[in-house]
């Protein structure tokens, strides 16, 4: 295998034997990066070194993120350390919002009147959060756990059942609730193997999400695009803008 440029390179953390990167990967894609996909519960080890990588992502999964029994679950809170200790970004997707909320000490825990959010939901902006995030925008959600805020986290969104949503750790540690890597394939993709699990209390079922996803996604995926610029990519996004783009 060819050897990536430290700035070319994203590690990618599946929590499924079946993720993959969606919208996120297409997005990221065209700032010119080259994905490393692991999957711990697979078996793939995690890099340890992490010099090599200008972004890490870590993906949702079915469990929780309580669930240290499990091995892909073991496998990151015992490789958060060395994420925490390196210079690479990290960006947690629900679950992977989560376990690095767990590892900076906060709680994670289903909602106290066992709501969900299966489906389309609005968060809203924060004062802190307000560059990132429009005042209200409904974005794709599938969880039954919340996260705690970590010491130090400064809460950039919030919603009405969850009231946290996004948060950031000095511009390099990002975690957020939803799933904007949800494209059209994978919403099909999940509703087709797990649709039961739609009959969750506040949950949607099917044809209510299909719905949702023709009045919100095109609208969700902009701004995706637009957080990927200012936030992931955003040393390549000023470099393209300052070539008369």
């Amino acid at each position: 295998m060819n050897e990536l440029s430290p700035a070319n390179r994203i590690l990618l953390v599946f929590n499924s034997a079946t993720g993959q990167p969606g919208r996120l990967g297409a997005v990221l894609s065209k700032y010119g990066y080259e994905f490393d996909i692991r999957r711990p519960g697979e078996g793939d080890v995690l890099p340890t070194d992490l010099g090599g990588y200008h972004l890490v992502v870590v993906f949702g999964g079915p469990m929780s993120a309580n669930d240290d029994h499990l091995g892909n679950v073991d496998a990151i809170l015992k490789w958060l350390p060395h994420v925490v200790a390196s210079d690479a970004m990290y960006l947690g997707i629900c679950l992977g919002a989560q376990l690095m909320a767990r590892h900076l000490g906060a709680d994670i825990a289903p909602h106290p009147d066992g709501m969900t959010e299966i489906g389309y939901y609005p968060v809203q902006a924060t004062d802190a959060g307000r560059d990132l995030f429009p005042d209200e925008m409904m974005v794709y959600h599938w969880h039954s756990e919340g996260f705690g805020l970590p010491d130090g986290a400064e809460l950039l969104a919030t919603g009405s059942v969850f009231p946290h949503q996004a948060y950031h750790i000095d511009e390099r540690i990002w975690g957020i609730q939803f799933h904007p890597e949800v494209d059209g394939e994978t919403h099909e993709r999940w509703l087709s193997n797990s649709e039961a699990k739609t009959d969750r209390p506040n949950g949607q079922g099917p044809d209510e999400q299909r719905l949702g996803r023709q009045k919100f996604d095109a609208a969700f995926g902009e701004w995706f695009e637009r957080f990927a610029a200012k936030v992931l990519a955003k040393d390549r996004a000023s470099a393209d803008m300052g070539c008369g783009n």
